[in-house]
């Protein structure tokens, strides 16, 4: 019985490995990707590559550059694109954007060829005021407000660990009685 487990099992995870594995080979590296490209919200410029095929991500090495035009006559660029690290296939400006509207063309060279343009506008970003810090009175005053609950939840802590405890108890010994 214990053979005939282990084989299922050997089966079942191959096909499942073939299976996973199958979408991985269908985009060849020669087949067209495509491109996404927007602001990040502040002076950089994100692109999300994915297959036209099937839209899955692309996780072979990208070879991108970005070059940008001011409607004042400004350029910036050629700038090489770079790995982001929020995904695999993110990849971000190697330097910021000079605050302005800007039209991004991106140019893919790698896995495939590609280009794509947008109007971004870059710009610093604004945090907003910190709150004024709280006096040391009122903080004073939190730390005991929250410490006086403090010994009855250690209580229920460990109520609730004890119960835990003898219902295992009583579990190990009826197992043990009856078998």
């Amino acid at each position: 019985m214990n053979k005939v487990l282990r084989y299922a099992a050997a089966i079942l995870l191959a096909g499942l490995g073939l299976l996973l594995g199958a979408p991985a080979a269908s985009a060849a590296p020669d087949s067209p990707i495509a491109l996404e490209v927007a602001g990040d919200g502040g002076r950089n410029v994100n692109v999300l590559f994915t297959w036209k095929k099937d839209g899955r991500p692309v996780t072979n090495i990208v070879a991108a550059t970005l070059f940008a035009t001011a409607p004042d006559g400004r350029t910036f660029g050629p700038i090489p694109l770079k790995s982001a690290p929020e995904g695999q296939n993110l990849y971000n400006a190697a330097e910021p954007l000079p605050a302005g509207e800007w039209k991004v063309t991106v140019t893919a060279t790698e896995p495939s060829e590609a280009r794509k343009s947008a109007t971004v506008k870059a710009q610093d970003i604004v945090l907003p005021a910190a709150a004024a810090p709280a006096s040391n009175m009122a903080l004073t005053e939190r730390a005991q407000e929250g410490s006086s609950d403090l010994p009855l939840k250690i209580g229920v802590i460990a109520v609730a660990a004890v119960a835990a405890m003898a219902i295992m108890f009583v579990f190990v010994r009826r197992r043990n009685v009856s078998g």
